[in-house]
């Protein structure tokens, strides 16, 4: 009979350990795919809201690894350099797409300018700077004192900005703990 519970047991083990590992898999975050200009997509801006879009990624806290999607028809974009960004000069892009659905990854920290390859566009607003976070251990070596910056979330999980990864990892344990207690 003994062995009978401790095989219950061990299985019940195995089976919260299984939970626990499943669901902090799906707990980290790796990367976040943005979508320029929501429903509307990558369009020319209304006369009055031409910064629309840069409104839109100062909002957002864009981190390495993260991909912003483009939509658009009869258009495209392009990644310039910041001076040709300021004079909407199309004539140089570092990066150039004009497929209708251009999947962009921001690969290093810092900013990036993107401006539409139509004539006209640019100038009418259509274009944005993205500003990429640097990596998270990399904030205690290059900001020191109380002139750190807060880091935000920004369209990241509001439990995670406010409580912090440990904590949710935490409470997760407890509620994965307590649910098998009462089903088992």
């Amino acid at each position: 009979m003994a062995s009978y519970y401790a095989k219950i047991s061990t299985t019940k083990l195995m089976l919260l350990f299984l939970t626990i590992v499943v669901s902090l898999q799906s707990f980290s975050v790796s990367s976040f795919e943005y979508h320029v200009g929501g429903s509307k997509g990558w369009v020319v801006p209304p006369a009055n809201d031409t910064k629309v879009y840069n409104d839109w990624a100062s909002e957002n806290r864009f981190q390495i690894g993260d991909t912003v999607r483009f939509r658009y028809r009869k258009d495209s974009v392009m990644q310039v350099s910041e001076e040709d960004y300021k004079k909407c000069n199309s004539t140089h892009p570092t990066y150039f797409s004009n497929t209708g659905n251009t999947v962009y990854k921001l690969d290093h920290p810092g900013p990036f300018y993107f401006i539409s390859g139509v004539s006209g566009h640019c100038e009418k607003g259509q274009r944005m700077i993205i500003k990429v976070m640097e990596p998270e251990d990399e904030y205690p070596s290059q900001h020191h004192g109380d002139s750190a910056p807060k880091k935000s979330a920004g369209s990241r999980s509001a439990l995670v900005s406010f409580f912090g990864a440990s904590s949710i990892a935490l409470l997760q344990l407890l509620m994965l703990y307590t649910a098998s207690s009462v089903l088992y």
